[in-house]
């Protein structure tokens, strides 16, 4: 079988997944992109990869290149995934989708279009943790779901991000907690609801024209009677960082750990609760890349969010596997652009209800 040749766009975050592709058995790194040429031959060197562009443009001309891996900024993940389903190259792009409506319906229209495939490379739900409680609910250990809630909390007031980031409204950037919730039941978003609280500081909210520290959001499925929650804060809301999710059923239930190294709760009986160990899941992976999900204590102080490695939960070698399996195989990715749209838009709705006091709004189909 041919081997899916990518290139790895942005190589900041995007350089944790050059080595995974390189030791994926069906794909191969063939090339990378960086604006600094400085950074991007020092990426180059590291891993051994020749073909080397600071155009994306001419990027998408090479007929080499199958597909791409877009870990951008948070503004070109859209436009460079439309740019790339155009030039006839399968997508995978870091969260969120888009910024706008219109953007992430576009992705959609593409990749029905064009036949390729477009992956958005949502970490929470290939993490360890995920894992472990869709296997517990697919047993009918958990019995019957009758709630669930997801928070992203985090603290991007410290130095160093880019100054995109900087008043960001909160649910723009929620598909970390949403996720799990509606990838639990298969089912895809109905209606949102949310209520924005506190207050960020002037010169954050001129960015956008969001107040809020953080904002809550109800939302209900389609064809189910569950209900979920999910908070999400980036600024002046003080709290170590959480991408979480708790499930509660009617047999046991689910809940994240409070506090970082605690080990999360399994709740059964009555009121018995014991915690956690979760395991790793490289037993589920080819063997080639199984090693890039195993727990590890390389802290990169540039990446204050994940741990190298085994990046977001061990996530990171598990949606490389997807999505190359997707374009061997010929079918659809678990996250495709339906999917990502749903989820994706959900968050921009939901911050629309915050502005508007509440309301509840209809999620467009997708």
């Amino acid at each position: 079988m041919k081997k899916i040749r990518v290139a790895v766009i942005g190589l900041g975050f995007g350089a944790e997944f050059v080595p995974i592709y390189q030791k994926c058995n069906n794909a191969e790194c063939v090339a990378i992109c960086r604006r600094s040429v400085e950074e991007l031959n020092e990426c180059g060197d590291r891993f051994g990869i020749d073909k080397r562009y600071t155009d994306y443009y001419e990027l998408l001309k090479d007929d080499k290149i199958d597909a791409v891996h877009i870990n951008t900024s948070l503004k070109d993940h859209a436009w460079m995934a439309i740019e790339a389903l155009k030039a006839g190259k399968h997508v995978a792009s870091t969260v969120p989708m888009g910024l706008t409506i219109d953007e992430c319906l576009k992705i959609v229209e593409l990749e029905k279009n064009t036949g390729k495939v477009y992956m958005m490379m949502e970490t929470a739900v290939y993490t360890r943790e995920y894992i472990y409680v869709k296997n517990l609910f697919k047993k009918g250990e958990i019995g019957r779901i009758q709630f669930m809630r997801g928070s992203h909390q985090q603290n991007m007031g410290l130095p160093g991000w880019k100054d995109y980031w900087y008043g960001l409204p909160p649910m723009y950037y929620a598909t970390h907690a949403l996720s799990p919730l509606s990838a639990m039941i298969n089912k895809k978003f109905k209606t949102v609801r949310c209520l924005g609280s506190g207050r960020i500081q002037e010169e954050y909210v001129s960015n956008y024209g969001s107040p809020f520290a953080v904002e809550t959001a109800q939302l209900t499925f389609e064809n189910s009677d569950i209900v979920c929650e999910a908070t999400r804060s980036l600024f002046n809301t003080i709290r170590q960082y959480r991408e979480s999710f708790d499930i509660y059923g009617s047999k046991k239930s689910f809940e994240w750990e409070q506090v970082a190294g605690e080990n999360p709760v399994i709740f059964s009986g009555y009121e018995d609760a014991h915690r956690i160990e979760i395991p790793d899941t490289d037993q589920i992976l080819p063997k080639e890349i199984s090693n890039f999900t195993l727990k590890n204590k390389i802290v990169d102080k540039n990446h204050v969010s994940y741990i190298q490695g085994a990046g977001h939960g061990g996530s990171h070698p598990h949606m490389v596997h997807e999505f190359i399996s997707a374009i061997c195989q010929g079918r659809k990715a678990f996250i495709d652009s339906s999917l990502a749209a749903n989820w994706t838009i959900s968050g921009i709705l939901a911050h629309d209800s915050a502005l508007q006091g509440g309301t509840i709004i209809e999620i467009p189909k997708t």
